[in-house]
């Protein structure tokens, strides 16, 4: 869920994954392992990613009835763009 919904936002926002890594001070294959779920960014991480997307937290984390409870509505569409296949080499 992580994966898929950091994705949406930063395609909603209008960001390109390289862009995402500079700001997070980290590099591109570290960000892409993000979306690709390969890997969770540490947890000061994610708060400059939540930061960065103007997103809570709880949001990129899937606790949307949390977030209902506290009367927090979060407009971004979760229906991004198609993954590209994955290569056999990566596979």
């Amino acid at each position: 869920m992580f994966r898929d919904r950091v994705r949406s936002v930063r395609i909603a926002r209008g960001y390109k994954q390289q862009q995402m890594a500079d700001n997070l001070n980290i590099e591109l294959r570290s960000y892409q392992r993000y979306e690709s779920g390969h890997s969770e960014p540490p947890y000061a991480t994610l708060i400059t990613l939540a930061d960065l997307l103007n997103i809570p937290i709880d949001f990129l984390l899937g606790r949307d009835d949390y977030l209902k409870s506290l009367g927090v509505s979060v407009d971004v569409p979760l229906n991004s763009p198609p993954r590209r296949p994955m290569s056999r080499k990566s596979r």
